[in-house]
């Protein structure tokens, strides 16, 4: 095998384990977090850096499905949750 091709292979390998260690590391905090909006209810689970932006991700998640446009989505993610777990 020719010096390029092996180097651009080993290269290929460092960053595909890079890119996978990264991957779980950033994944530290996971929560469920259930929100009830305009009388419906949904659950979702986010995975994040911190707990906050698991939170707010969870919330922007569940409140997707169950607010309709940009105000019911804005006033859905300023909704405190009804169930909010931290996960392991």
């Amino acid at each position: 095998m020719k010096k390029p091709v092996l180097f651009g292979i080993l290269f290929l390998i460092l960053v595909l384990g890079v890119i996978i260690y990264s991957s779980m590391t950033l994944a530290a905090h996971r929560v469920e977090v259930c929100i009830e909006f305009n009388g419906r209810t949904n659950c979702k689970i986010a995975s994040g850096v911190s707990e906050e932006f698991a939170i707010r991700t969870a919330t922007d998640n569940a409140c997707g499905e169950i607010a309709s446009g940009v105000t019911d989505s804005m006033n859905c993610a300023r909704t405190q949750p009804s169930k909010l777990t931290v996960l392991k």
